[in-house]
């Protein structure tokens, strides 16, 4: 067996934005490389405890041929010899969910799967980690999924968390062509591979994502007028972009990785102007 990825998950989605996600902390290192599997419009998958890996890969592989989610629970933990000790939790393309945990997880182990939702975990303080990570899903619906993820794990480890302690966390959210320039399907992917806090650690690293990656509704831009204009150029010029408006200022979106939320010069996101502004 592989070394034990002791932690607790939740595997989740929303349908109307077409988002499948997952989150997770664990006294283990990097988390994020063995627990959370996702596809848009196939499912997520979290995989735990003594992890079968093989179960994120090969259980996606069984949602796209139209398996649901309890059905693929069962199907994976039948071929395993291992599954005594493992734990599984799955939500897929209609939203439908399962969960899993072997008799032989280390205590407390266990999970509850709701509608859009399945959350797990052992070697926990308490079943109310589990519970908050299925309570704090249900009470911020209508909010993006990744935030939604992020306050999940905020909530279980203020419950208890993970007996041993905290190590490593991470986000996984996909969406069709909702990733990087519209070319990937990764909307989220961060991970917190060593550090005393890891869960504050990843919401820090969210908030940069979100400045850098994030999408402001194309009507709530600002118009760049020649009051606007000329504070652009004044900042350019402190921070050594000099020349023509739209080029310094493309040139410093591209230094400062904010290309994404850029489109020529003639209206300003507001969360560019705010970075500009700071630096």
């Amino acid at each position: 067996m592989i070394p034990l990825v002791a932690t607790y998950s939740i595997a989740a989605c929303d349908l109307d934005a077409g988002q499948w996600g997952v989150a997770t902390q664990s006294k283990f290192l990097a988390v994020g490389s063995v627990v959370p599997w996702a596809e848009p419009h196939v499912g997520a998958i979290a995989t735990q405890a003594y992890a079968n890996p093989r179960y994120g890969p090969e259980g996606l592989r069984l949602l796209g041929e139209g398996l649901s989610a309890r059905e693929v629970v069962d199907q994976l933990t039948a071929g395993d010899d291992g599954r005594d000790h493992r734990q599984l939790g799955i939500v897929d393309a209609k939203g439908d969910s399962a969960t899993f945990t072997g008799d032989e997880c280390m205590d407390w182990a266990g999970g509850v799967a709701g509608t859009g939702f399945a959350a797990q975990g052992n070697i926990l303080v308490s079943e109310a980690t589990v519970t908050a990570l299925a309570d704090t899903f249900a009470a911020t619906a209508g909010r993006p999924l990744a935030d939604r993820l992020l306050e999940c794990l905020a909530a279980a480890q203020a419950a208890g968390g993970d007996r041993r302690g905290q190590q490593s966390a991470a986000l996984l959210v996909v969406e069709r062509d909702g990733g990087y320039a519209s070319l990937s399907d990764t909307l989220v992917d961060l991970r917190v591979d060593d550090h005393p806090d890891p869960v504050g650690e990843l919401a820090r690293l969210h908030r940069i994502h979100h400045a850098l990656f994030g999408a402001t509704p194309r009507a709530d831009w600002l118009p760049v007028d020649t009051a606007l204009a000329d504070e652009l150029r004044e900042h350019l010029a402190r921070l050594g972009y000099d020349g023509e408006l739209e080029s310094a200022f493309a040139r410093w979106a591209g230094t400062e990785n904010l290309e994404e939320r850029v489109e020529g010069i003639d209206r300003i996101d507001p969360v560019v102007l705010e970075e500009l502004r700071n630096r």
